[in-house]
């Protein structure tokens, strides 16, 4: 799962707007930055990031240096908990030739002292988007969390499947999830290479400029996009 190799997979697929998002941390952007200019993918920068109600909560940017310093951010609100390689594996970082330039000390699959809200005042301050991920899935999303979808100043809501559903606590059958009209999006939320582009979709754009003159995502664009995704009106 080295950021060149993903790049390749996405050029393979035909995906052309991709982000990296590994959990609390975006230290592999730069080398993902590098690979997907190097196949013609149009690239955002974040993480997902695990807020103190163990929600996970998409950051993305457009620029790499911004990405990187809320990664280093995000990375002091983390609980002092160090890594163990022997028990929970390598949290490893390189460079375009995957190279490895270094390790992450504290362990990344835990909580920051961010909340839900916080978190997404915090990425807007930044000028990100702020997507929470998975909603309809039983574990780290708002829905399984907190119970239910709030109201928010987010960019889309993501979710597995559209339309979403989640099992009926008492009776354990699929019913809608309420998502309060956010507009939704899916992705591969690839943990694994087989995963990668397994759940595209389509960001309507039309005669907008994806790509701004300094090389960055436009990500104004990409807003006007997720706003023409469907909502909970649409079916």
């Amino acid at each position: 799962m080295s950021p060149s190799y993903i790049a390749e997979l996405l050029a393979e697929k035909g995906v052309q707007l991709a982000a990296l998002t590994d959990h609390n941390t975006a230290l592999n952007c730069p080398a993902f930055a590098v690979a997907c200019k190097k196949h013609g993918i149009a690239a955002l920068y974040g993480m997902e990031v695990q807020t103190q109600e163990e929600v996970h909560v998409l950051s993305l940017f457009s620029d790499l240096q911004t990405a990187l310093d809320f990664s280093e951010e995000v990375y002091n609100q983390l609980p002092p908990i160090m890594n163990d390689p022997e028990k929970t594996g390598d949290q490893v970082y390189v460079d375009e030739n995957e190279d490895i330039l270094g390790e992450v000390d504290k362990y990344l699959i835990t909580s920051t002292a961010f909340s839900v809200d916080d978190l997404e005042e915090r990425i807007h301050q930044l000028g990100g988007l702020c997507i929470p991920a998975h909603a309809d899935r039983p574990a780290f999303s708002l829905s399984s969390q907190l119970g239910f979808i709030p109201e928010g100043n987010y960019d889309a809501l993501e979710v597995t499947r559209i339309p979403p559903l989640i099992a009926d606590p008492f009776t354990g059958k699929q019913v809608p999830l309420d998502t309060l009209g956010y507009h939704l999006t899916t992705s591969s939320d690839s943990h694994y290479p087989e995963h990668i582009a397994r759940r595209p979709f389509d960001l309507d754009i039309g005669d907008l400029t994806l790509i701004k003159k300094d090389g960055t995502v436009n990500l104004d664009t990409v807003r006007a996009g997720l706003l023409k995704r469907p909502t909970s009106a649409d079916f």
